[in-house]
């Protein structure tokens, strides 16, 4: 949502206030895209004014709403700590904000009062065909350092200044980074307990302000289970485990294929070829870089290639024109994100 606080609020800093026209437009923005979309079950990160979107939303068909903390508030009027939130079409039946393990969490020697950086929601979504589902929404630990200099009390000479400051970057960028893998491998602990004990299927959504496949978060997909049999195991992960909605897509699309008939299997390897030739869509710009930051993983039951699944992914788009093509008039007061879109189709 890019820092959504209702004007005469100032999000951060005094100064930042949104104007009267600039909070229209940022409200016009997000229901000009729910009109066009029309997605069933959203997940939001960066919101301040949650009863602002609540009643955005709640005009746009959203009945159901939902948070499990509050940002802060401090001198009065300036917030900070934004926080997650959950959307849906679909009845939301239960609502609960994830806790660690304090236990899980000393064994991999973290603080006993280790705690998510963004609390994250679990909300049960009555989705139709299904039944329950658990839906997650989380906003990992980003990667700006959380060691900060204290600029204004520093007397030392411009090189220990620079010096000191690449110090605070990479202890502090390496300290951003274990919060962030900490609160990936505590939340999956805590999903497979929840599957466990409910057998409902999973989502887990948001801006996981890391790449799923560089080794910090590359758990949540975790595809390997030592010592056991070969049964056992490709039936547990299946079970248990949770998948990339995009790797879900071309798995879908290549199923398609093996059960094509063969007049017009060719024509659908043609189709399957030519998508996996198209590079997945990245969520953020940064300078010259790009990256995918932002998620939609599943359980199995919208795996096509899982024998009892019901539904299958049939669509993944990424929105991103106002981060590629900005139009001021229409993009200006946006999102510095693109928003990552999974359809999903009941199977037949």
């Amino acid at each position: 949502m890019f820092n959504y606080l209702e004007p005469p609020n100032a999000y951060y800093e005094f100064e930042r206030i949104y104007s009267a026209e600039q909070w229209h437009k940022k409200q016009k923005w997000i229901a000009d895209y729910l009109r066009e979309y029309q997605p069933d079950i959203i997940g939001f990160q960066e919101v301040f004014s949650t009863e602002s979107l609540k009643v955005l939303l709640t005009a746009q068909g959203y009945n159901y709403f939902a948070v499990v903390d509050q940002p802060e508030v401090i001198d009065d009027f300036i917030y900070r700590c934004p926080v997650v939130a959950i959307a849906s079409r679909y009845p939301i039946v239960e609502v609960d904000a994830v806790r660690p393990n304090a236990d899980l969490a000393q064994t991999l020697g973290l603080s006993s009062d280790f705690s998510f950086s963004r609390k994250i929601i679990r909300a049960t979504v009555a989705v139709p065909h299904l039944g329950n589902c658990d839906c997650y929404v989380v906003h990992f630990k980003s990667k700006r350092s959380m060691i900060a200099l204290d600029q204004q009390q520093q007397s030392s000479s411009a090189e220990k200044t620079i010096i000191d400051s690449l110090k605070a970057q990479v202890a502090g960028g390496w300290g951003s980074t274990i919060q962030r893998g900490s609160e990936a491998t505590l939340l999956m602990i805590e999903m497979i307990e929840r599957r466990e004990t409910t057998g409902q299927p999973m989502v887990l959504m948001g801006d996981f302000n890391n790449n799923l496949t560089d080794g910090v978060l590359n758990h949540l997909l975790t595809n390997t289970l030592r010592f056991v049999s070969h049964i056992d195991r490709d039936a547990y992960l299946a079970k248990y485990c949770l998948n990339d909605a995009w790797d879900l897509l071309q798995r879908s699309l290549a199923k398609e294929v093996n059960e094509a008939d063969e007049p017009n299997a060719a024509n659908t390897k043609q189709a399957v070829s030519r998508a996996e030739k198209v590079p997945r869509t990245p969520t953020h710009y940064f300078g010259g870089t790009s990256s995918v930051l932002d998620y939609i993983l599943l359980s199995c039951e919208f795996d096509a290639s899982y024998h009892d699944s019901l539904y299958q992914v049939s669509g993944y788009d990424t929105y991103d024109r106002h981060l590629i093509n900005p139009i001021f008039a229409r993009d200006g007061e946006s999102t510095d994100h693109g928003i990552v879109l999974v359809t999903l189709t009941l199977r037949s």
